[in-house]
């Protein structure tokens, strides 16, 4: 292929798009379509949207993609056409026959993240975050560090605009991608200017049908670095799976590596600096007096406090040493850096707080819809130990590790919902307060009966919002509609 098959100033852009295929009409799957309409007639050959299930919703969102030329079907699990390109949506599974159908009747199969990296500008940055946990606060302190240093930035892909809005806006220099695996499994070409791995742990097991498939898919983020001069990863050294590809990254040369890595911590935790322990170039962790450093390039940066942060618990740390890490990689000033991490303040749903109740601070973590979330959030208060509220739909994982940390850190817990009889049964026998409830505004009610001034009350569920609510984003506005609803009572207003 020659270079004219290609767009001047683009990534990686074909001139000629061909047949495309968009599986699913979720958020992402309607930001590419759209994109696509655009270029119907000049780039793109002919649009064939295989939009899912039906709903009313989905229909009138496909009677206008049909008035301006595509073709819609719904139901859709095998194709007679063949196609050029297909943008998979990242809700349907690599392993699906849906998919898998799809792969067959297309020359290249992809996600719409890998996609937007293509269509995005030469000369535009891009820094890429995935990970079991962490990965939304890291990618939204990014984002506010670089904006605060001036820089033309964005947080796009999960949170944000969709990754292909963003770059059709054409108005950004810097991409930050928070990218799951489901959205890296379709990857081919993408490289980023700096790739994060905060953690991995077991989680989406369904979709990707094994732990290794779920592995394999976050660590294509690195797989084309070595093509982007001055790329670097940053990889949080505190988890055993990603300490273990930071040691298989050191074997290596730096020419056969290809670009430079920064550990965040060591296997002893956050105050290892990995360049004692095991000569490594680069380190990023809290020294003895607390201080956030990062050495990258051969200079060593002091930052700022551990307990300077707004974000409390030490996974906030770690995704501030990772968000330093980042943004000094991308050239923002120390200070600059320095200032953005201790100004940002925490994000919605996660360890957020939201008032109190006669003196007991409420603090909303919903977004904590598995166990590793919790056992981060329990730990997050220092030496004040909360009362815990824990339900929900019931996830079926290992309770145990949970146990454990309720056991030294929290005061109490209180189960509730469909999830309460198995959590209860699991703290059968442990030293530790275990109360009950039917849902959560009981649940809630039942905590602060048994609080007292300069507590804290904690929803933080390791469990799904369904048998309650739509979405952990309900569970928790509602929870913080209950906190207002009896702060203001106590208060007579």
């Amino acid at each position: 292929m020659t270079d004219k098959a290609f767009l001047e100033g683009r990534k990686y852009a074909r001139a000629q798009l061909g047949r495309v295929l968009v599986l699913g009409l979720g958020v992402s799957g309607k930001a590419v379509a759209r994109y696509f309409l655009d270029l119907l007639g000049t780039r793109v050959e002919a649009l064939h949207i295989a939009a899912g299930k039906r709903n009313d919703a989905a229909e009138a969102w496909a009677a206008q993609a049909v008035a301006r030329g595509a073709i819609v079907s719904f139901d859709t699990e095998s194709f007679s056409e063949s196609y050029d390109l297909c943008i998979a949506s990242p809700g349907i599974s690599e392993f699906s026959d849906f998919y898998l159908n799809a792969a067959a009747a297309s020359t290249e199969i992809i996600s719409e993240v890998e996609f937007a990296w293509r269509e995005s500008a030469a000369d535009s940055r891009w820094i890429a975050i995935t990970g079991t946990n962490g990965k939304t606060t890291t990618t939204a302190m990014i984002e506010h560090v670089l904006k605060s240093a001036g820089l033309s930035a964005a947080a796009v892909g999960n949170i944000g605009d969709a990754c292909i809005d963003a770059v059709a806006n054409q108005n950004l220099d810097i991409y930050v991608a928070e990218v799951s695996s489901y959205q890296l499994a379709s990857t081919r070409a993408f490289a980023p200017n700096v790739a994060l791995v905060l953690n991995i742990t077991p989680d989406h097991l369904s979709w990707h049908g094994s732990h290794e498939a779920y592995a394999a898919a976050k660590w294509k983020i690195l797989d084309n670095l070595s093509q982007v001069p001055g790329a670097v990863a940053v990889l949080d050294a505190t988890n055993d799976e990603v300490r273990a590809k930071v040691r298989e990254l050191r074997a290596l040369s730096g020419e056969e590596r290809g670009f430079a890595y920064i550990p965040v911590g060591t296997k002893a935790g956050l105050a290892g600096d990995m360049r004692q322990a095991c000569g490594s170039d680069n380190a990023a962790f809290v020294d003895g007096e607390g201080v956030l450093r990062v050495a990258v390039n051969g200079s060593e940066r002091a930052l700022c406090a551990a307990d300077a942060l707004r974000v409390k618990g030490s996974h906030n740390v770690a995704n501030a040493l990772a968000a330093a890490s980042a943004a000094l990689a991308v050239g923002v000033e120390p200070q600059a850096v320095a200032d953005g991490v201790s100004s940002f303040q925490a994000l919605e749903h996660r360890i957020e707080p939201c008032g109190d109740v006669a003196g007991v601070e409420c603090y909303n973590d919903s977004k904590a819809t598995n166990v590793d979330s919790v056992l981060a959030a329990v730990a997050a208060f220092g030496s004040v130990k909360p009362i815990i509220m824990l339900g929900g739909r019931d996830k079926g994982t290992d309770l145990a590790p949970l146990v454990a940390a309720c056991c030294q850190h929290a005061k109490s817990v209180v189960c509730f919902g469909e999830a309460r009889d198995r959590f209860i049964e699991a703290f059968e026998g442990a030293e530790l307060e275990v109360l009950s409830a039917p849902c959560m505004e009981a649940a809630l009610d039942e905590a602060l009966s048994v609080a007292v001034a300069g507590d804290v009350v904690l929803l933080s569920p390791a469990c799904a919002s369904f048998d309650e609510f739509s979405c952990y984003q309900e569970r928790g506005t509602r929870f913080k509609q209950m906190v207002a609803e009896r702060s203001a009572a106590v208060k007579g207003e």
